[in-house]
Protein backbone atom coordinates (compact mmCIF):
# COMPACT_ATOMS: atom_id res chain seq x y z
CA UNK A 1 0.00 0.00 0.00
CA UNK A 2 2.86 2.37 0.81
CA UNK A 3 4.31 2.24 -2.72
CA UNK A 4 2.63 5.45 -3.96
CA UNK A 5 4.15 7.70 -1.32
CA UNK A 6 7.21 7.88 0.91
CA UNK A 7 7.01 9.12 4.48
CA UNK A 8 10.40 10.64 5.26
CA UNK A 9 10.38 11.40 8.99
CA UNK A 10 8.55 12.93 11.95
CA UNK A 11 8.16 16.54 10.86
CA UNK A 12 6.57 18.77 13.49
CA UNK A 13 4.05 18.95 16.30
CA UNK A 14 1.63 21.67 17.42
CA UNK A 15 1.27 21.89 21.20
CA UNK A 16 -1.58 23.82 22.80
CA UNK A 17 -0.62 26.07 25.73
CA UNK A 18 -2.66 28.41 27.90
CA UNK A 19 0.05 31.02 28.48
CA UNK A 20 2.44 31.81 25.62
CA UNK A 21 4.72 33.93 27.79
CA UNK A 22 5.14 31.11 30.31
CA UNK A 23 5.70 28.64 27.46
CA UNK A 24 8.36 30.91 25.94
CA UNK A 25 10.22 31.13 29.24
CA UNK A 26 10.27 27.33 29.40
CA UNK A 27 10.98 26.33 25.79
CA UNK A 28 13.08 29.26 24.61
CA UNK A 29 14.65 31.03 27.58
CA UNK A 30 15.38 27.83 29.54
CA UNK A 31 15.67 24.95 27.04
CA UNK A 32 17.17 27.06 24.26
CA UNK A 33 14.85 26.33 21.31
CA UNK A 34 15.16 28.89 18.50
CA UNK A 35 12.27 31.22 17.67
CA UNK A 36 11.70 31.36 13.92
CA UNK A 37 8.60 33.53 14.04
CA UNK A 38 5.85 34.56 16.45
CA UNK A 39 2.51 36.35 16.56
CA UNK A 40 -0.15 36.97 19.20
CA UNK A 41 -1.28 33.36 19.19
CA UNK A 42 1.73 31.30 18.14
CA UNK A 43 5.42 30.64 18.67
CA UNK A 44 7.20 28.75 15.89
CA UNK A 45 10.29 26.98 17.21
CA UNK A 46 13.07 24.85 15.85
CA UNK A 47 16.23 23.11 17.01
CA UNK A 48 19.78 23.91 16.02
CA UNK A 49 19.86 21.13 13.41
CA UNK A 50 16.35 21.69 12.02
CA UNK A 51 16.55 23.06 8.47
CA UNK A 52 12.95 24.26 8.13
CA UNK A 53 10.61 26.88 9.56
CA UNK A 54 9.60 24.96 12.68
CA UNK A 55 9.47 21.59 14.36
CA UNK A 56 7.34 22.76 17.30
CA UNK A 57 4.46 25.21 17.22
CA UNK A 58 3.14 26.56 20.51
CA UNK A 59 -0.44 27.76 20.06
CA UNK A 60 -2.42 29.71 22.65
CA UNK A 61 -5.51 27.77 23.70
CA UNK A 62 -8.03 27.51 26.51
CA UNK A 63 -6.69 24.07 27.41
CA UNK A 64 -3.39 22.23 26.86
CA UNK A 65 -2.91 19.28 24.54
CA UNK A 66 -1.97 18.52 20.93
CA UNK A 67 -3.56 20.06 17.86
CA UNK A 68 -1.76 17.71 15.46
CA UNK A 69 1.52 15.97 14.74
CA UNK A 70 2.95 15.76 11.25
CA UNK A 71 5.08 13.59 8.99
CA UNK A 72 7.04 14.88 6.03
CA UNK A 73 6.39 13.11 2.72
CA UNK A 74 8.96 12.97 -0.09
CA UNK A 75 6.90 14.78 -2.75
CA UNK A 76 3.58 16.46 -3.48
CA UNK A 77 2.23 13.49 -5.43
CA UNK A 78 2.51 11.43 -2.29
CA UNK A 79 -0.01 13.70 -0.57
CA UNK A 80 -2.62 12.95 -3.24
CA UNK A 81 -1.97 9.23 -2.83
CA UNK A 82 -2.43 9.55 0.92
CA UNK A 83 -5.75 11.33 0.42
CA UNK A 84 -6.95 8.35 -1.63
CA UNK A 85 -5.91 5.99 1.16
CA UNK A 86 -7.71 8.06 3.80
CA UNK A 87 -10.87 8.19 1.67
CA UNK A 88 -10.74 4.45 1.02
CA UNK A 89 -10.75 3.87 4.78
CA UNK A 90 -13.53 6.37 5.42
CA UNK A 91 -11.32 8.65 7.50
CA UNK A 92 -11.99 12.36 7.82
CA UNK A 93 -9.47 14.46 5.89
CA UNK A 94 -9.13 18.02 4.66
CA UNK A 95 -6.59 20.00 2.69
CA UNK A 96 -4.72 22.87 4.28
CA UNK A 97 -3.65 25.48 1.75
CA UNK A 98 0.00 26.49 1.53
CA UNK A 99 0.64 29.01 4.28
CA UNK A 100 -2.43 28.13 6.34
CA UNK A 101 0.17 26.80 8.74
CA UNK A 102 3.09 29.22 8.59
CA UNK A 103 6.15 27.79 6.95
CA UNK A 104 4.35 24.73 5.55
CA UNK A 105 3.13 24.10 2.01
CA UNK A 106 -0.03 22.29 1.01
CA UNK A 107 -0.83 19.68 3.65
CA UNK A 108 -3.31 16.89 4.21
CA UNK A 109 -4.81 16.76 7.72
CA UNK A 110 -6.33 13.40 8.63
CA UNK A 111 -8.22 12.08 11.61
CA UNK A 112 -7.03 8.51 11.43
CA UNK A 113 -8.96 5.44 12.45
CA UNK A 114 -7.49 5.64 15.95
CA UNK A 115 -8.64 9.21 16.60
CA UNK A 116 -5.33 11.02 16.06
CA UNK A 117 -4.93 14.30 14.14
CA UNK A 118 -2.11 13.49 11.70
CA UNK A 119 -0.83 15.91 9.08
CA UNK A 120 1.19 15.00 5.99
CA UNK A 121 3.16 17.63 4.08
CA UNK A 122 6.03 17.84 1.63
CA UNK A 123 7.08 21.49 1.19
CA UNK A 124 8.46 23.51 4.09
CA UNK A 125 10.19 26.90 4.16
CA UNK A 126 13.95 26.49 4.63
CA UNK A 127 15.72 28.25 7.49
CA UNK A 128 19.38 28.71 8.37
CA UNK A 129 21.09 25.56 9.60
CA UNK A 130 22.55 26.48 12.99
CA UNK A 131 24.59 23.34 13.59
CA UNK A 132 27.91 25.21 13.62
CA UNK A 133 26.52 28.51 14.92
CA UNK A 134 27.75 27.64 18.39
CA UNK A 135 26.81 31.04 19.77
CA UNK A 136 23.20 29.80 19.70
CA UNK A 137 23.84 26.70 21.84
CA UNK A 138 21.98 27.30 25.10
CA UNK A 139 20.06 25.39 27.75
CA UNK A 140 19.43 21.82 26.58
CA UNK A 141 21.07 22.43 23.19
CA UNK A 142 18.07 20.97 21.36
CA UNK A 143 19.17 19.78 17.92
CA UNK A 144 15.96 18.53 16.26
CA UNK A 145 12.61 16.87 16.68
CA UNK A 146 13.17 13.12 16.77
CA UNK A 147 9.90 11.25 17.42
CA UNK A 148 6.35 11.09 18.72
CA UNK A 149 5.00 8.61 21.26
CA UNK A 150 1.25 7.96 21.24
CA UNK A 151 -1.03 5.99 23.58
CA UNK A 152 -4.00 4.07 22.25
CA UNK A 153 -6.19 1.08 23.12
CA UNK A 154 -5.19 -1.19 20.21
CA UNK A 155 -1.48 -1.17 19.37
CA UNK A 156 -1.78 -4.17 17.04
CA UNK A 157 -4.20 -2.36 14.71
CA UNK A 158 -2.07 0.79 14.69
CA UNK A 159 1.05 -1.30 14.07
CA UNK A 160 -0.61 -2.76 10.98
CA UNK A 161 -1.42 0.74 9.67
CA UNK A 162 2.01 2.22 10.26
CA UNK A 163 3.95 -0.79 8.96
CA UNK A 164 1.73 -2.00 6.08
CA UNK A 165 -0.05 1.27 5.33
CA UNK A 166 2.71 3.84 5.76
CA UNK A 167 5.82 1.71 5.24
CA UNK A 168 7.40 2.07 8.67
CA UNK A 169 9.92 -0.49 9.93
CA UNK A 170 9.90 -1.88 13.45
CA UNK A 171 13.13 -1.66 15.45
CA UNK A 172 11.96 -2.83 18.88
CA UNK A 173 8.77 -4.10 20.50
CA UNK A 174 7.34 -5.04 23.86
CA UNK A 175 5.08 -8.05 24.29
CA UNK A 176 3.05 -9.41 27.17
CA UNK A 177 4.03 -12.48 29.12
CA UNK A 178 2.77 -16.00 28.38
CA UNK A 179 2.80 -18.54 25.58
CA UNK A 180 0.71 -16.36 23.25
CA UNK A 181 1.96 -12.84 23.89
CA UNK A 182 0.11 -9.71 22.77
CA UNK A 183 1.84 -6.69 21.30
CA UNK A 184 2.00 -4.02 24.02
CA UNK A 185 4.23 -1.39 22.36
CA UNK A 186 6.28 -0.88 19.21
CA UNK A 187 9.03 1.50 18.08
CA UNK A 188 8.69 2.31 14.40
CA UNK A 189 10.95 4.31 12.12
CA UNK A 190 11.23 5.93 8.71
CA UNK A 191 14.56 7.71 9.14
CA UNK A 192 17.44 5.40 10.03
CA UNK A 193 17.38 5.79 13.82
CA UNK A 194 15.46 3.92 16.49
CA UNK A 195 12.08 5.52 15.81
CA UNK A 196 9.92 8.30 14.44
CA UNK A 197 6.79 6.93 16.14
CA UNK A 198 6.25 4.82 19.23
CA UNK A 199 2.93 3.06 19.83
CA UNK A 200 2.05 2.34 23.46
CA UNK A 201 -0.93 0.56 25.01
CA UNK A 202 -3.04 2.81 27.22
CA UNK A 203 -6.06 5.07 27.38
CA UNK A 204 -6.31 6.87 24.09
CA UNK A 205 -6.15 8.52 21.70
CA UNK A 206 -3.55 10.59 23.55
CA UNK A 207 -0.01 11.76 22.79
CA UNK A 208 2.42 10.66 25.47
CA UNK A 209 5.33 12.89 24.45
CA UNK A 210 7.37 14.51 21.72
CA UNK A 211 11.04 13.50 21.72
CA UNK A 212 13.70 16.15 21.08
CA UNK A 213 17.25 15.12 20.25
CA UNK A 214 19.95 17.01 22.14
CA UNK A 215 23.65 17.20 21.37
CA UNK A 216 24.94 14.66 23.93
CA UNK A 217 24.51 13.31 27.46
CA UNK A 218 26.21 16.38 28.91
CA UNK A 219 23.47 18.51 27.34
CA UNK A 220 20.86 16.65 29.37
CA UNK A 221 22.81 17.18 32.58
CA UNK A 222 23.29 20.85 31.72
CA UNK A 223 19.56 21.15 31.03
CA UNK A 224 18.74 19.63 34.42
CA UNK A 225 20.98 22.20 36.11
CA UNK A 226 19.46 25.10 34.18
CA UNK A 227 15.91 23.90 34.85
CA UNK A 228 16.59 23.60 38.58
CA UNK A 229 18.28 26.99 38.74
CA UNK A 230 15.29 28.59 36.98
CA UNK A 231 12.70 27.14 39.36
CA UNK A 232 11.51 24.22 37.21
CA UNK A 233 12.29 21.44 39.70
CA UNK A 234 8.69 20.16 39.67
CA UNK A 235 8.72 20.12 35.84
CA UNK A 236 11.32 17.33 35.84
CA UNK A 237 9.21 14.16 35.77
CA UNK A 238 11.64 11.33 35.10
CA UNK A 239 15.39 10.90 34.75
CA UNK A 240 18.08 11.51 33.82
CA UNK A 241 18.50 7.88 32.88
CA UNK A 242 19.13 5.42 30.07
CA UNK A 243 16.43 3.44 28.30
CA UNK A 244 16.86 -0.23 27.58
CA UNK A 245 14.68 0.21 24.53
CA UNK A 246 16.49 2.59 22.12
CA UNK A 247 19.61 2.75 24.35
CA UNK A 248 18.97 6.51 24.57
CA UNK A 249 19.85 8.76 27.48
CA UNK A 250 16.70 10.65 28.51
CA UNK A 251 15.06 13.32 30.63
CA UNK A 252 11.27 13.71 30.66
CA UNK A 253 9.84 17.17 31.33
CA UNK A 254 6.40 18.68 31.75
CA UNK A 255 5.95 22.22 30.42
CA UNK A 256 4.00 24.80 32.49
CA UNK A 257 0.73 23.36 31.13
CA UNK A 258 1.67 19.73 31.74
CA UNK A 259 2.49 18.87 28.11
CA UNK A 260 5.28 16.29 28.08
CA UNK A 261 8.53 16.37 26.12
CA UNK A 262 11.55 14.10 26.23
CA UNK A 263 15.14 15.24 25.89
CA UNK A 264 16.79 12.33 24.10
CA UNK A 265 20.23 11.33 22.83
CA UNK A 266 22.38 8.31 22.05
CA UNK A 267 20.19 5.91 20.08
CA UNK A 268 21.46 3.88 17.12
CA UNK A 269 21.47 3.48 13.33
CA UNK A 270 18.88 1.02 11.99
CA UNK A 271 19.52 1.14 8.24
CA UNK A 272 20.18 -2.56 7.64
CA UNK A 273 17.43 -4.11 5.49
CA UNK A 274 17.60 -7.37 7.47
CA UNK A 275 17.00 -5.68 10.82
CA UNK A 276 15.13 -8.01 13.18
CA UNK A 277 13.06 -6.21 15.86
CA UNK A 278 14.48 -6.45 19.37
CA UNK A 279 11.89 -8.06 21.65
CA UNK A 280 11.31 -7.12 25.27
CA UNK A 281 8.98 -8.70 27.81
CA UNK A 282 6.56 -6.35 29.50
CA UNK A 283 7.74 -6.97 33.05
CA UNK A 284 11.45 -6.56 32.27
CA UNK A 285 12.35 -3.42 34.27
CA UNK A 286 15.42 -2.73 32.15
CA UNK A 287 13.36 -2.02 29.03
CA UNK A 288 12.10 1.23 30.61
CA UNK A 289 15.22 2.24 32.49
CA UNK A 290 18.34 0.22 31.77
CA UNK A 291 19.63 0.89 35.27
CA UNK A 292 16.42 -0.54 36.78
CA UNK A 293 15.25 2.66 38.49
CA UNK A 294 11.46 2.85 39.01
CA UNK A 295 9.33 5.10 36.82
CA UNK A 296 6.86 7.57 38.38
CA UNK A 297 3.19 6.59 38.11
CA UNK A 298 2.35 9.84 36.28
CA UNK A 299 4.47 8.67 33.34
CA UNK A 300 2.12 5.70 32.85
CA UNK A 301 -1.18 7.38 33.67
CA UNK A 302 -0.95 10.85 32.15
CA UNK A 303 -0.69 11.98 28.53
CA UNK A 304 -1.75 14.84 26.26
CA UNK A 305 -5.28 15.15 24.91
CA UNK A 306 -5.63 15.44 21.13
CA UNK A 307 -7.98 17.81 19.31
CA UNK A 308 -10.17 16.29 16.62
CA UNK A 309 -9.78 18.05 13.23
CA UNK A 310 -13.32 16.89 12.47
CA UNK A 311 -15.11 18.40 15.49
CA UNK A 312 -12.59 20.85 16.93
CA UNK A 313 -13.10 19.24 20.35
CA UNK A 314 -10.75 17.08 22.36
CA UNK A 315 -11.16 13.40 21.51
CA UNK A 316 -12.86 11.08 23.96
CA UNK A 317 -10.58 8.32 25.25
CA UNK A 318 -11.21 4.65 25.86
CA UNK A 319 -9.29 1.97 27.74
CA UNK A 320 -6.92 -0.63 26.30
CA UNK A 321 -8.15 -3.84 24.71
CA UNK A 322 -5.45 -5.90 26.41
CA UNK A 323 -6.76 -6.85 29.84
CA UNK A 324 -3.51 -8.19 31.32
CA UNK A 325 -1.62 -5.42 33.05
CA UNK A 326 2.10 -5.38 33.83
CA UNK A 327 3.19 -5.69 37.44
CA UNK A 328 4.10 -2.01 37.72
CA UNK A 329 0.57 -0.94 36.73
CA UNK A 330 -1.33 -3.14 39.17
CA UNK A 331 -3.27 -0.75 41.37
CA UNK A 332 -2.79 2.18 38.98
CA UNK A 333 -5.75 4.41 38.29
Amino acid sequence: MAGDFEVVKAGHIELLVTDLDAAKRFYVDTLGLVVTESDDGHLYLRGLEDRHHHSITLTKSDAPGVDHFAFRVADEAGLDALEEVAQSRGWFSRWKKAGEEKGVGRALLVEDGFGFPVEFYSEAEPREWLLQKFQHYRGAKVMRLDHFNIMLPDVTAAYDWYVRGLGFGCTELTETEGAKPDLWAAWLRRKHTCHDMALTTGKGPRVHHAGLTVADRASIMDAADVLAANGYVKNVERGPGRHGISNAFFLYLRDPDGNRIELYTGDYVSADPDWVPIRWKLNDPQRQTFWGAPTPQSWFDEAMAVRSPRTGEFAQVSGPKIKDRPDYLLGAV
